[in-house]
């Protein structure tokens, strides 16, 4: 197969699983691993990932994948961590929900929950929950961001300001290695923000492709954090922070 054809398939690898290694990629084209170095190399020329040791992940910016492509990014990891995240919240609880694909996935799994309040900035979370009859689901209103369903602004973050939720439940779209919790969107940032003013305990949901990304945006630190969900054991460093600061590192099992 020549490079014209892996270049596409390595880009559409890549966009599934946040990262490629040289190894799987050598084993996956029945290439030797010079040839997919010198293929990560043209696709890192390009614009198009980073080279980092042993493969290369998505290139980091200031602008976030498409929705639709987030949708399908790491969908098993995300509903792992999604269950996993589900099974703490306790019925009879106020439950606020950001704007993400992983907090979708949440909502999903919190269905069959009895006599939940959940507050939301996100309309697809909104829609979801609808299936459930004993959960009240709360709009904040704001500005609609048509691209993925998120209502930001000032008028959402005083309806957040308006409640004391028992646990907020947030994603994000990087991980730094010293702990800050990134996103891009400033205003969306400030509506999680709020939202972790406003609550007695705060979940983050995140799959390990989050650790290989980068995000122009502080939301908090995994000080801040109560429970961190993920499917991918941290790193020594900050596996040793977490301990520090008293935030439980959850990881789901696919």
């Amino acid at each position: 197969m020549s490079q014209t054809f892996r270049h596409p398939e390595i880009l559409e690898i890549a966009r599934k699983d946040g990262n490629v290694t040289v190894d799987r990629l050598a084993r996956h084209f029945r290439v030797t691993r010079q040839t997919i170095r010198r293929d990560l190399t043209d696709l890192a020329e390009a614009g198009k990932l980073e080279r980092v040791h042993g493969g290369a992940v998505l290139p980091s910016g200031t602008t976030n994948i498409a929705y639709a492509e987030r949708r399908t990014l790491n969908a098993a990891a995300k509903a792992a961590i999604a269950r996993d995240c589900a099974a703490q919240v306790s019925r009879n609880s106020s439950v606020f929900l950001n704007i993400g694909t992983t907090t979708e996935a949440v909502a999903r799994e919190l269905l069959h929950r009895e006599n939940l309040m959940v507050v939301t900035n996100n309309l697809n979370v909104a829609n979801i929950l609808t299936g459930n009859p004993t959960c009240e689901v709360i709009l904040t209103g704001g500005l609609l961001r048509r691209a993925d369903g998120g209502l930001i602004g000032p008028v959402a973050a005083e309806t957040i300001s308006k409640f004391k939720f028992d646990v907020a439940i947030v994603g994000c779209s990087a991980l730094d290695q010293d702990g800050d919790i990134l996103d891009f969107d400033l205003q969306e940032v400030a509506i999680s923000q709020a939202a972790l003013r406003q609550s007695r305990d705060v979940y983050l949901v995140a799959d390990h492709s989050k650790f290989m990304r980068s995000a122009p945006v502080r939301i908090a630190s995994l000080a801040d954090v109560d429970v961190f969900h993920t499917d991918t054991p941290l790193s020594a460093r900050l596996s040793e922070r977490c301990v520090e600061w008293g935030t439980s590192v959850h990881l789901a099992s696919t």
